[in-house]
């Protein structure tokens, strides 16, 4: 194999507020619970189906952090880029592994854009304030940006 990809672009709504906590090294981190759904209508009743999946998002691009903690509530339909990533950690009170997938946001492969608010609020009037160019991302680089003398 060549190469790989690891990019993952979901559109979904916010399950809950985010939330925002401090890392020991004293940058902001953002986790948001984001569900996706399918729907369909059953073959054999005509009734419509539907089931949601909920993915796990970890924001640690400060500037998203700040975009996150502002402007993003519960219910909020988001645009988000990002890489899977599975961690593993020790559950202390059962004494066993426990492995959690979340997508991450960091970096310039990533990308977070507010779609609407869950009253759409946020697409006549505060979307102006939360411009493209305000969400860093790979898009936002101009040529002129870049070192030239990257050693790869």
């Amino acid at each position: 194999m060549a190469g790989s990809l690891n990019k993952v672009l979901l559109i979904g709504r916010l399950g809950a507020d985010p939330e925002i906590k401090q890392m020991v090294n004293g940058k902001s981190v953002a986790r948001l619970s984001l569900a996706t759904s399918n729907t369909w209508k059953d073959k054999n009743t005509g009734e419509k189906k539907e089931k949601t999946e909920w993915h796990r998002i970890v924001i640690f691009n400060e500037g998203l952090v700040n975009v996150v903690q502002q402007y993003v509530k519960k219910g909020a339909q988001v645009y988000i880029e990002g890489q899977l990533t599975t961690r593993k950690w020790k559950d202390e009170k059962l004494g066993v592994d426990k492995y959690s997938t979340e997508i991450i946001l960091q970096g310039f492969n990533s990308s977070f854009k507010i779609l609407s608010s869950k009253n759409n609020q946020l697409e006549g009037s505060q979307d102006d304030k939360i411009s493209k160019s305000s969400l860093p991302n790979e898009d936002n680089i101009a040529p002129s940006d870049l070192d030239d003398e990257i050693p790869f």
